[in-house]
Order: structure tokens, then sequence, then C-alpha cells
């Protein structure tokens, strides 16, 4: 009983002396009265958050008159939040630093490098320093592509592939995250990412799960027809190397059954099973967006002279557009976003051109002439993967993609998917956009982590009510803000202010 008595004794003189503490110093920014949702997927509870020097150092009930803060925000009747965690993005910070199209829908921290494509220099350390000096509006960490490692090795359309080779690529990556990238990234639907075979996956993998980081795969196909075999790839690389991976923005072209997410999902399921860590992220739209380049067939692009294709198998080619189009529901289904025929689709312009669209595609446009949005996925097939406890939220979006995604995903998951279709909790939803990602790009491990609301974590805060969230942004307009975000905190500094920008940049490059 002495010894029971002695420790509550010490218990409440340390919570007085903390109380102490509380009210014997000042805050930047004091939040109160406001419905805690953490990240974590666990209920939401009242509570009020003091922030100081850019971390949470408190979370809890306080006295409120007795708080002394630079700001104080009113959060009654309202939601707060991690900032949101973009797990896939695009866009160049040294071109558009302000990032607000991601700070309007909540977004605090974003992964670029994506795709296979990471910025083209070798000592990535020096880029990363440049990103620093600009004060980005948001947090930015970055894979390092392995198209661009091939590219910068030498190898680029090599597809006889040497030893030396894969040392090269592979001493590539290890300096790119002893340099502080979260993982590899590929491109495999994509040239030269196209031209790899499973022994230089691994020897590309290796260093990444050597240093505990992700390898994130734009898989060779989304087809419905290859799909499982895209998968089943992604699963051998992660474990011949020995390194967690994430299927990139996850979907299935062309099937019309969620039986077929079903399918997918069960094959990573048992990869889990035998032990490798797989995930996946996931926009919610059924257009995706890419380049032209996507309906031609391999036999036309690099190393293949596309001139020469042309020349000598243009029958052959037209046929095959022909097909794929059809199969990616006819031109009309895919929508330019590149001037000049931005916000027309193939068929218009075939129609403005007077001429068959598959010519147009061969002769006016090209492999590289254009990108563009393609109607070719199916809502509940989308749906199903979204509920999937192991897929958080991507974009996969930018500041100037004319997608809706790149200024509405956050938001819409919240209006569409929380709200009016109440396919997840709030709770669910917020988890999916925050403490997920950070757990699986490895944001959670930091000197100090991101991700939750919890005391030493990173004050990236959001501060709504999820009544008032919406996508403005449309495939004809996409570039127009989401709005319903009241307070958005970037490391401790305000980025918006009941619904203004402030235009302070407080964002920096994080590195592993």
């Amino acid at each position: 009983m002495f010894v029971l008595i002695m420790i509550l004794c010490f218990i409440f003189m340390f919570s007085a002396c903390d109380d102490g503490n509380l009210y014997s110093d000042t805050y930047d920014i004091f939040i109160h009265s406001g419905r805690i949702v953490d990240g974590t997927g666990e209920p939401a509870y009242p509570a009020d958050i003091l922030i100081k020097d850019g971390t949470i150092v408190h979370i809890g009930e306080v006295n409120v008159p007795e708080i002394q803060a630079e700001k104080i925000i009113d959060a009654a009747g309202k939601v707060v939040a991690p900032g949101f965690i973009d797990a896939h993005a695009h866009g160049d910070p040294l071109s558009t630093p302000e990032f607000e199209n991601f700070l309007a829908m909540g977004v605090t921290t974003i992964t670029l490098g994506q795709d296979g494509s990471s910025p083209g220099v070798e000592d990535i350390s020096e880029w990363m320093q440049e990103v620093d000096e600009i004060n980005p509006g948001v947090n930015i960490a970055t894979f390092v592509g392995h198209g661009t490692v091939r590219r910068l090795t030498g190898v680029e359309y090599e597809t006889d592939v040497t030893e030396d080779d894969l040392d090269k690529m592979a001493q590539l990556v290890e300096s790119a995250m002893q340099a502080g990238c979260f993982g590899l990234s590929t491109g495999l639907e994509y040239e030269p990412g196209s031209l790899a075979e499973m022994d230089e996956l691994v020897a590309v993998a290796e260093p990444v799960g050597r240093y505990n980081g992700l390898v994130m795969s734009h898989m060779r196909s989304e087809d419905d027809a290859e799909i499982e075999d895209a998968v089943g790839e992604l699963i051998m690389q992660g474990m011949q190397a020995d390194c967690p991976v994430q299927v990139s923005h996850i979907k299935i072209v062309y099937a019309n059954d969620a039986a077929r997410a079903e399918d997918v999902l069960a094959k990573m399921e048992r990869a889990r099973e035998e032990g490798l860590q797989i995930t996946a992220d996931l926009y919610p739209y059924t257009a995706s967006y890419t380049g032209i380049g996507i309906v031609f067939p391999d036999w036309a692009k690099p190393p293949h002279d596309y001139d020469e294709v042309v020349e000598t198998r243009r029958d052959e080619l037209a046929e095959y557009l022909r097909n794929r189009v059809a199969l990616r529901n006819g031109p009309e289904a895919t929508l330019f976003g590149t001037e000049p025929w931005s916000g027309m689709t193939l068929a218009e312009v075939a129609e403005e051109l007077g001429k068959p669209f598959e010519d147009v595609l061969i002769d006016d446009i090209g492999l590289r002439g254009a990108s563009a949005a393609y109607f070719v996925m199916n809502e509940d097939v989308m749906e199903r993967f979204l509920i999937d406890p192991y897929v958080m939220i991507c974009s996969d979006g930018s500041p100037t993609m004319r997608h809706p995604r790149g200024y509405g995903t956050f938001a819409r998951i919240i209006r569409k998917y929380v709200n009016e279709r109440e396919l997840l909790t709030l709770e669910e939803a917020v988890h999916k956009m925050t403490g997920l990602t950070a757990a699986t790009v490895g944001f959670d491990a930091l000197d100090t982590p991101r991700g939750l609301l919890q005391p030493h974590y990173a004050a990236d805060i959001i501060v709504f009510h999820p009544d008032n969230v919406r996508d403005t942004a449309t495939y004809e307009e996409p570039h127009q803000l989401a709005e319903g975000f009241d307070y958005v905190i970037v490391n401790g500094v305000t980025a918006i202010d009941d619904g203004a920008f402030t235009r302070e940049r407080s964002g920096r490059m994080i590195r592993k």
C-alpha cells in the first residue's frame, strides 16, 4: 500500500509540474475545442492542441483562459486532423513552389520522383538543397526514378544490360538513398523502364531494401488481361530484393466487375502472408492521365525508330491504333490536355482535321505530342480498391496537369466517399490520407515524425468542417481549387488562415 501511495503521489507531482510548465510558456498556435481525428483510424475525440517551434507540444484539455499564444484558432464544431500526405504526386518545386493546388485540399506533404522519373542529376542532394532554399509551400519528399537512373548511367534504351551496368545503377540508387530519398520508383509501362528484366529490377531494389526504403511501381501494365501478371512481377521484385513494394495508382483498365479488384487484392494478400509488405495508392477518378504514347505499340517506341516504323509498317500501326483506341472506349474517351487540342477529344480533333483518328495519332501527334485523360476505368472496381485497408490516397496530379485529380482528390474523398457514399468513415478516410501513408513511406520514423496528431510530431495540421469540403475541379475546368479547409498549417506556420492563403511558404525538403 505504501508503494502504491508513493507512486500516486509521484504521478500527481509530475502532472502538477507539467501543468505548471504548460501555463508558463507562450505558444505559437493554440487550437481549442476541436474534434481530433488523429490519423490512426481510431474514433475522434475532443481536445486542444498547443504548437511551438513547428511541433505539437500538447494534445488534451487545457484551461483556455490561462493559455498564452501568438495565434488562437477556435475549432469548435470542426475537425482537426493531420495535414494530408499525397503518396504519389507530380510537379516541379523550383518552378511552382507555392503548390496552392495541394494546400487548398488540405495536403501539407507530397512525394515526388514518381513513375520512374526523378530530377536528372547524379547528386540528388544538390537538388534537395535547392528545394530547401526556395521554401516550398508544402513539404516535399522524393523517390529516385529507375528510368532516370538508366539515363544517368548511360544504359537508357539498352536491352543488353551487363553486370557492370547493374552495378552502376545500384550504386546510383544507393547514393540517392544515402542522400535522403525514400525509395525507388519504376515506370515499367514507359520507356526506358519497360526494357528492364527481373535481374535489373532486383539489382536496383536491393539497396532500397537495405536502407528500409520502398519501391513504388507504375507497373508494366494496368490492363485487365495483364494486371495480375504485372502485380506478380512487382511481388517477385520485392521478395527477391527483400524490399517493401507499392502499386502506384492501382486500377484495372477495361474491367467492369468489382470481382476483378478482389482477384488482385487476393494476390497481394497472399504475398503478405508470405512475408512481403505490399501496399497501394489510388486516386478517386475513373479517367487516367498520361502521355499519348500509352496507345502506341512497344515496337514503335524507343529503342525502335518511330519514323522507320511509320514508313515501313504504317498499315500495321494504323490497325493497331484503331484496335487499341477502340478497346479504350473509342476516340471519344480520350480528352487532350495539351495545346492546341486541349479540352478536345481525339474524335473531335479527327473531325476538325478531316481524317481518321489513327492518322491523326500517327502524323499530327506522334509518340510524345500530347497528354490526355483516358476514360477507361469502372467506378465499382475503383471503389473496391478504395476501401481496402492497405490502399492509401494519392492525387497523381500537379499544379499544371489538366486533370481534376491534381486539385480535387483529397476534397473529393471527403465529399463523395465519406459524406455522400458513406463508403468510409471520416476516421478511415483521414487514416488513408495521413497515418497509413506516413507509416508506409517512413515519415513516422523521422526525428520529427509526421502523419499523426501526437506530441512531438510535426505541426502539419488542418481544421475544417466535413460538410463544407468540396472539390470544384472538373475535366473541363481542372484548375479550380478545392474548398472547405479553413486552416492549413505547415510546420507550425499558417498557410491558409480562415479560408484565405497567407502566402507564407514553410514547407521543407524531407529526407529519409
